[in-house]
C-alpha cells in the first residue's frame, strides 16, 4: 500500500528496504542495500548536514524492514550486518568534516543468531583508540558466518590449488546469540 511505502521512506534506500523485505518474504538468502547513492557516510565536508539527511534516510528505511521482518515472523531468520567501509575520525576537519578512520568503526549486527541490545567494545574517551572489544574486520566475518550457520573456517579453493579460508579472524561468541 502507499503506507507501506511511505513508511519506508521516498529515497532509493527505503525504497531498497522494502523491495529487501519481498525479496526475504520469496526466500532470497542474500540481499543488499546500498545507502547514500555511493557515497554513503563519506562525509570529508559538512558531516553535520549529511548525516542528518543519512539518518533520516536509514531510519526510516531500516526500521520499518525490521518491524515487518518481525511482525511476519522473519526477523529471528534474517541477520543484518550494517557497516560502512571506514570508521570516521572522532575530529572534525577543516572543511566541517569527518575523515576515512581504521583504527575504530562501528556497525551493527542484528537478528537471527545475534544476542540483540547491547554494544560491544568501546573506544578511549577521545574516541582515537580501542580500549575494550577489539575487533577487526575478519573477526567480524567470521562472527557474522557463525550467526549465519557457516563455518568460518571452510575453504574455497584458489586458482592454483591454494585452500583459502571464508574468515581468518576469530568468532566473537559475545555477540551471538
Amino acid at each position: 500500500s502507499d503506507v507501506v511505502r511511505e513508511s519506508y521512506g521516498a529515497g532509493t534506500f527505503g525504497q531498497g528496504c522494502l523491495m529487501a523485505r519481498r525479496l526475504i518474504e520469496r526466500g532470497v538468502p542474500l540481499v543488499e542495500v546500498t545507502l547514500g547513492n555511493g557515497l554513503g557516510w563519506d562525509t570529508h565536508t559538512n558531516n553535520a548536514e549529511q548525516v542528518q539527511r543519512l539518518c533520516a534516510e536509514l531510519d526510516s528505511g531500516w526500521s520499518t524492514l525490521m518491524s515487518e521482518l518481525d511482525d511476519r515472523g522473519l526477523l529471528e531468520n534474517t541477520t543484518f550486518l550494517w557497516a560502512g567501509e571506514f570508521g570516521r575520525t572522532p575530529k572534525i576537519n577543516q572543511n566541517g568534516g569527518r575523515d576515512h578512520f581504521p583504527q575504530a568503526f562501528s556497525c551493527v549486527l542484528a537478528g537471527g543468531g545475534i544476542a540483540g541490545g547491547q554494544a560491544y567494545g568501546a573506544t578511549s574517551e577521545d574516541g582515537m583508540e580501542v580500549v575494550e572489544g577489539m575487533m577487526d574486520q575478519q573477526d567480524l566475518l567470521a562472527t557474522l558466518c557463525q550467526a549465519l550457520g557457516v563455518d568460518p573456517k571452510t575453504e574455497n579453493i584458489a586458482n592454483g590449488g591454494r585452500p583459502i579460508a571464508i574468515a581468518e579472524g576469530q568468532v566473537i561468541d559475545e555477540v551471538l546469540a
